[in-house]
């Protein structure tokens, strides 16, 4: 690994530790100028084809998913290490698949489910945009979704 410092090849390892369920967290010491960085390292996995709604083809692009969600929770009380790990999901559900293409609804349905479980107007924003809501009727309907069951007053 190269120093990021004084750019020498020699590095070594002071510490590993699993940064969550699909990443490595090291810390290392330069063996020359002796200053300490991170590096993470992620399993690398094949590239992984969108299939957009008009059958074009795109690299899955997970700071793209990222803004998305991001969009979505804006002024939210939603933490950006929610929405790191959100994405972090999301791309590891797709990256799993042992298919080299996967449908642009299929990973919006997974933002979806995720986004229904952290937060309800996230998720309609998420929802409206996603889904392409043209009238108010299909955006009521999907916000009658997710209201908590009342008892109806009669």
């Amino acid at each position: 690994m190269m120093c990021p410092f004084c750019k020498e090849e020699d590095t070594k390892v002071i510490d590993s530790r699993k940064n969550d369920d699909y990443c490595i967290r090291r810390r290392r010491e330069c063996l020359k100028c002796k200053k300490r960085f991170t590096t993470y390292e992620k399993i690398e996995t094949s590239p992984i084809l969108v299939v957009k709604k008009d059958n074009t083809r795109e690299p899955f692009d997970k700071d793209k998913l990222k803004r998305g969600i991001l969009n979505s929770c804006i002024k939210r009380p939603i933490s950006s290490k929610i929405i790191d790990r959100l994405a972090d999901e999301v791309e590891n559900e797709v990256s799993l698949r042992d298919e080299s293409e996967i449908p642009s609804i299929e990973i919006g349905e997974l933002v979806l489910k995720k986004l229904k479980k952290i937060d309800d107007i996230a998720y309609i924003r998420f929802a409206s945009v996603y889904r392409e809501f043209k009238e108010v009727e299909s955006f009521n309907k999907e916000v009658e979704k997710i209201k908590p069951n009342k008892k109806k007053i009669k």
